[in-house]
């Protein structure tokens, strides 16, 4: 008995959770678009707490096209930004983000300059503590994607004024 107890607020706040969709056409075009069913990132609200979802993004522009094809760090700085611009469409910044899943083409040739451009854009930012973060070797979506980055934000939802 005393364990539903314990849950039944919990219950409660899962049946007010609230999703939506994160858009940011000045950096990126929506994915069904092109005709891949995703959302570029979800919008989750459990009470006052708000989690983002990015999902995976690399160096595509606004347009839905690759930029800096073959060059790797280009790429990542473009995937950072577009990964900003998402964040910022929400209210969030790099200092939210708590997780990251990052893909490399070849990680055994890239992963020195990813972990490179890594640590300057994370200095860049001042995150203190840094996010958690897994490095993994991937076949990506598209042959001149180099790095693909997915992100977890999680903030406070401002009070109302």
């Amino acid at each position: 008995m005393r364990v539903l107890e314990e849950a039944l607020p919990l219950m409660a706040a899962a049946s007010s959770i609230g999703k939506k969709a994160i858009v940011n056409a000045r950096v990126l075009n929506e994915a069904p678009d092109y005709g891949s069913a995703f959302s570029r990132g979800l919008r989750i609200e459990i009470g006052n707490v708000v989690i983002l979802l990015i999902s995976g993004t690399a160096s595509i522009d606004e347009h839905g096209n690759t930029v800096h094809a073959g060059d790797f760090r280009a790429q990542q700085r473009r995937t950072y930004a577009n990964i900003s611009g998402l964040l910022a469409a929400e209210g969030a910044t790099w200092n939210d983000v708590v997780r990251t899943t990052c893909y490399l083409r070849d990680i055994e040739r890239d992963y020195a300059a990813f972990n490179d451009e890594r640590t300057n854009f994370f200095r860049e930012q001042g995150l203190d503590p840094l996010p958690a973060s897994t490095g993994i070797q991937a076949i990506l979506c598209r042959p001149d994607l180099l790095v693909e980055i997915e992100a977890i934000a999680m903030f406070m939802k401002p009070d109302k004024e």
